[in-house]
């Protein structure tokens, strides 16, 4: 009986615990290298024609409940998800879809010294839970890669994941469930806007990831569930070498600066908490380790996965070693996340991170811009189409240290901290030809917005073309800073594109007090 309780006390702690991981990997959320890879972590609704679609976010609560926010971060996919993708005003044609996504629930990226690693296994099975009805033909689908085309070193990289004991930071069958649950989701919510013609062309479908085979089988999982089997011959993996998918224009000395300065914050905060230090001190006690390198081995990603998983957390017997024996307690995670929730607090008070966040960022959501306006233009009056048309559909597959700045440079600094399997989706929108009641002016003012003259702008959008943003199937658009002071009642409901690449072009720099990307980065300040 008493062995009994304790494991329900386990799992109780465990829950707790785990809920450090979505602070403590603000910790780490900033790579110590920008270019390096990532770091260690601390229903379904068919499109329908709405008015308006303006759902609140889920932000983060002023008191949140850190048990529920902890199963939230795992994302466990036995639950149906309401998804808003897809929604817009009556007559309005859907021409591009954007995505970028963090990898589903993957295996701790370091062990615990002196415990035993979580027991899970790594190979797919439809039989085993959590599954899909798409997961067996998913696994077939994965086996015929080699007609793709795969750019770099991403050709020696697993499709699957496949080792009965995990590797450190493998995809699990988790991970590749909730990708395929979120690529059905999409597949959903974009069918009855067909999308995708079905002879669809390689230009037309862009596929990216990271060097690491969490990200790769994500993104496989997901595009999976969006098209399925979709025909290798006409797919070309692209690689992305930095996690902020920086492509070529990585080099910012400003954001190593901010990142610099944003990791001193933190250590000060953190070293100035002595109840912190006392509570680190205890626990590596009770595993007979040296406080900093139980830190090191930040434990708290580890703890998760037996959260998210399961399973009872590790203990250590009484003598063994040096330590005192037994688990970790409430108590003792209650410090810590206590004094994350202040760092978080801290963080957004201090802004350094929204600076860093904006030059990490700019990069990849000024190749978004371009994309978008591209197809803008493909659809402006007299174009002819390009051979093999635009970019209709990508698909970004990257970490928490990608996901997080985004949010932060677009303004959504209350957002939740990116969960398993998280998605950033941006929409273009092309408007019915406007009525005879909209002002010829009200189509100015939105053009204004990205330098345009007259009724079209320098993309061919005109006053047509508007953007959604959602994160996590939830429409953020009007929290997002270029659209916050939208008129939400004019004539045309959804965020013009104008604002959009206005905000990547010029106006995200505001904070920064500079005018583009090479002046911020390359600007000493003092």
């Amino acid at each position: 009986m008493l062995a009994r309780n304790r494991f329900i006390l386990l799992v109780v702690v465990g829950a707790v615990l785990a809920i450090v991981s979505l602070s403590l990997q603000f910790l780490h959320l900033i790579p110590t290298t920008p270019m390096g890879e990532e770091r260690p972590s601390q229903g379904q609704v068919q499109g329908q024609s709405r008015k308006r679609v303006i759902p609140v976010p889920h932000t983060e609560d002023p008191d949140p409940d850190p048990i529920s926010e902890a199963y939230g971060y795992c994302n466990t996919p036995n639950r149906s998800e309401q998804a808003w993708e897809g929604h817009s005003p009556v007559d309005y044609k859907l021409l591009s879809v954007q995505v970028m996504i963090r990898h589903g629930d993957r295996y701790p990226l370091y062990a615990i010294p002196k415990t035993k690693r979580p027991a899970i296994d790594c190979t797919l099975s439809p039989k085993r839970k959590p599954s899909h009805p798409q997961l067996k033909s998913f696994i077939g689908h994965m086996a015929q890669g080699g007609h793709g085309r795969w750019e770099g070193t991403l050709s020696s990289l697993p499709r699957l994941p496949n080792h009965s004991a995990c590797e450190m930071g493998e995809l699990t069958q988790t991970g590749v469930v909730q990708h395929l649950r979120n690529g059905q989701l999409l597949r959903q919510a974009y069918k009855r806007h067909k999308l995708l013609p079905p002879d669809w062309s390689t230009k037309q479908v862009w596929v990216e990831t990271t060097g690491r085979s969490r990200t790769l089988q994500s993104g496989m999982a997901l595009l999976y569930g969006f098209l399925p089997d979709f025909d290798w011959s006409r797919l070309t993996v692209h690689h992305q070498w930095s996690t902020l998918f920086c492509g070529s224009a990585c080099d910012c000395p400003a954001r190593n600066r901010y990142l610099e300065e944003e990791q001193r914050r933190q250590y000060r905060l953190r070293v100035a908490d002595t109840e912190l230090e006392r509570t680190y001190a205890d626990m590596a006690r009770t595993l007979g380790l040296p406080p900093r390198q139980l830190r090191a081995a930040n434990p708290i990603d580890s703890l998760l996965c037996h959260l998210c998983h399961g399973l009872s957390f590790p203990c250590v017997a009484a003598g063994s070693a040096l330590g005192s024996g037994g688990c970790l307690t409430l108590a003792q995670f209650a410090v810590i996340r206590r004094q994350q929730l202040e760092d978080e607090v801290d963080r957004r008070r201090v802004g350094l991170y929204r600076c860093y966040a904006v030059l990490a960022t700019h990069p990849y959501l000024n190749r978004t811009a371009n994309r978008l306006e591209r197809v803008a233009k493909a659809y402006a009056p007299g174009r002819k189409p390009r051979a093999g048309g635009e970019e209709v559909f990508t698909l970004s597959s990257a970490h928490d240290v990608t996901v997080a700045p985004l949010l932060s440079a677009l303004g959504l600094e209350e957002a939740l901290f990116p969960r398993f399997a998280a998605r950033v989706v941006f929409e273009l929108w092309k408007s019915p030809h406007a009525t005879q009641g909209q002002r010829k002016g009200q189509r100015q003012s939105q053009n204004k917005a990205s330098g345009v003259k007259g009724d079209r702008s320098k993309g061919g959008n005109g006053g047509d073309m508007f953007v959604r943003v959602l994160y996590n199937g939830e429409d953020v658009t009007f929290h997002t800073t270029f659209c916050r002071s939208h008129d939400r009642h004019a004539t045309q409901p959804l965020c013009p594109l104008g604002n959009f690449l206005s905000f990547v072009r010029k106006d995200m720099f505001n904070v920064l007090n500079a005018t583009s990307y090479q002046d911020a980065c390359y600007r000493r300040t003092g």
